[in-house]
């Protein structure tokens, strides 16, 4: 499923909705592909890997694993899981906690974790899925919406996003105007009132900064 603010840097939807949840920005991209965006599948792997692995058989294509941990040191998948998870059109998985077999992983699959650590957990426990959990101090809903890029992540309600996008897609296209004029010689500086909104502030008045194309 395509959604309208999926193309959208995740910068841009925080800048409209300064709300947004936004995860642990401890969790990093693990692999060269760090975008992402789809429904979570939500999963809760406490030093075993058999429920990881469940939810990568059970999730339709274009979800996001989304894993809570609990804090445990232990690995709840590698390289075959990813791999697998890649083959089955999956759209990321991230992990509030530890990986392994950094080296394997599929570069084009997007994948995100605390870090890595070599020991793996158990496979004896069955699997915990399908409720909310908590993804680096966010609560996360199963069908909520997972979105990530270079920048970090936020989960959100798929209407929650859905209302930013029109201002998005506006502020996108100014960032635009503006980084072409500085391309051709123009002053970011002399396109804003940074000089009117410092003395304002010194005087113990309110003001905003804006910069626009002029």
């Amino acid at each position: 499923m395509t959604y309208a603010f999926s193309r959208l840097p995740v910068s841009a939807l925080c800048d409209i909705d300064e709300s947004l949840p936004v995860a642990d920005p401890a969790i990093r991209p693990m692999t060269a592909n760090a975008r992402i965006c789809g429904p979570a599948y939500t999963v809760i792997a406490d030093g075993e890997v058999l429920s990881t692995l469940w939810a990568i058989a059970r999730a339709a294509p274009g979800a996001v694993i989304v894993v809570q941990t609990n804090g445990s040191r232990l690995a709840v998948l590698g390289e075959l899981f990813a791999a697998e998870a890649h083959r089955r059109g999956l759209a990321g998985i991230v992990v509030d906690g530890f990986i392994r077999d950094r080296r394997g992983l599929p570069p084009e699959f997007a994948l995100w974790a605390r870090g890595t650590v070599p020991n793996a957990g158990r496979s004896d426990v069955a699997p915990d899925v399908g409720r909310q959990i908590c993804l680096g101090g966010v609560p996360v809903a199963p069908g909520d919406i997972v979105m990530a890029d270079d920048d970090g992540i936020i989960c959100a309600p798929r209407a929650r996003l859905e209302a930013c996008v029109e201002q998005a897609q506006n502020l996108e296209r100014t960032e635009a105007v503006l980084r072409d004029r500085m391309n051709h010689g123009r002053s970011l500086i002399e396109m804003s009132n940074l000089a009117d909104h410092v003395a304002a502030l010194s005087s113990h008045r309110r003001s905003v900064l804006t910069i626009e194309p002029s």
